[in-house]
């Protein structure tokens, strides 16, 4: 009796995520069909020049958005930024540094400051022996 190995598939949405690109702006072929986990791995490693152009220029999902911007995604909703953004965007947000951006990145660095304080407290208590 011999196992047969099944090729893991996902679908485009899954794999665009995994990428960190706009699904809609990816090349038709790719929105369309499937993809194996050996077909993203080899993306991954070796990136064609569309994956390399959506990286570099967009436009780019709300999580990369939010991330250039230092940001989360609901800050970016509360902002009005709705819509994938391009770098060139990205850019233009960021020198202009409207009010709720800075509001939100102030949220946000607070957010991280306590993450960091809780961290620090478990391992405080594992150390401890609690």
């Amino acid at each position: 009796m011999t196992s047969q190995k099944t090729t893991q598939t996902m679908k485009p949405a899954t794999a665009a995520k995994k990428l960190g690109v706009y699904l809609q702006a990816t090349p038709a072929d790719f929105q369309e069909g499937t993809v194996s986990r050996d077909e993203l791995n080899a993306l991954q490693a070796d990136p064609p020049a569309w994956l390399q152009e959506l990286r570099r220029n967009g436009p780019h999902p709300r999580p990369v958005v939010a991330a250039r911007l230092g940001v989360s995604i609901a800050g970016l909703a509360r902002g009005g930024v709705t819509e994938p953004l391009t770098t060139t965007q990205i850019e233009e947000l960021r020198d202009e540094s409207p009010e709720w951006l800075l509001r939100e990145r102030a949220t946000q660095a607070e957010v991280r400051k306590e993450a960091e304080r809780i961290k620090k407290k478990h391992q405080e208590q594992d150390a401890a022996g609690h």
